[in-house]
């Protein structure tokens, strides 16, 4: 894996909200920008300043215990597979982890590395497994459980504070995102059955918009941390 690593903090705004800057960090943000809606950017984003913090809370360094540039890329992405312009032919996981992967290979970086990537993308709605398939899959699925402010369940609240949240929210505004991502989600799956297994998340929501219009985790986020 090529490209320094550093040991973020959260002391102040500037390293709170300081991306990675590498240039394949750079590369992963000119991949998403352009194919994912703003508040699915931004909360892809905000799931890697959450992971962060969550990292130091827990006392993991970046550098050693986990690489901030696969950190950074496995976050970013993690919602790629709802893309408008990708292949749209497995669930949105997998789509997205596949993609990424590939993404990164395709940029030199090692295959282990690229598949610890995979992982963490394909198992970050699956509670109970993610948290046991090392750091990297821990970091992001609860990351990204950080920035849904409960719903998804999460059991580290008190790594970012209240003030640490406005900053990034001030940075990177939720924009009605869970709206956005369920509708991304359901127009991912709504184009192939085989993105939609029952039981699996993309199944789920697709079921609950067709048969009463609103979904159970959109109704949920009227009690998050966050509000949307």
């Amino acid at each position: 894996m090529t490209g320094p690593t550093h040991e973020a903090t959260a002391e102040g705004a500037a390293d709170l909200l300081t991306l990675p800057g590498t240039p394949l960090a750079e590369a992963v943000v000119e991949l998403i920008r352009p194919v994912e809606t703003p508040p699915v950017f931004n909360h892809s984003i905000r799931s890697y300043l959450f992971a962060r913090l969550l990292a130091g809370h827990l006392g993991l360094t970046a550098g050693s215990d986990y690489n901030d540039d696969l950190l950074f890329s496995a976050c970013a992405m993690h919602d790629l597979g709802t893309a408008a312009d990708g292949p749209r032919r497995q669930r949105f996981e997998v789509e997205g982890a596949d993609r990424a992967a590939g993404f990164l290979v395709e940029r030199g970086v090692p295959g282990s590395d690229a598949d610890q990537v995979w992982q963490a993308i394909a198992l970050h709605t699956s509670p109970g497994i993610a948290e046991r398939r090392g750091t990297l899959c821990r970091l992001v699925r609860e990351g990204v459980a950080l920035d849904f402010g409960g719903p998804m369940g999460n059991n580290h609240g008190e790594a970012v504070t209240d003030e640490q949240a406005d900053a990034v929210h001030a940075v990177y505004p939720r924009l009605n995102m869970i709206r956005s991502l369920v509708d991304a989600i359901v127009a991912q799956a709504a184009e192939n059955p085989d993105n939609a297994p029952r039981y699996s998340i993309p199944g789920e929501l697709l079921r609950e918009r067709e048969e009463f219009g609103r979904t159970r985790m959109e109704h949920s986020f009227r009690s998050s941390r966050w509000g949307n």
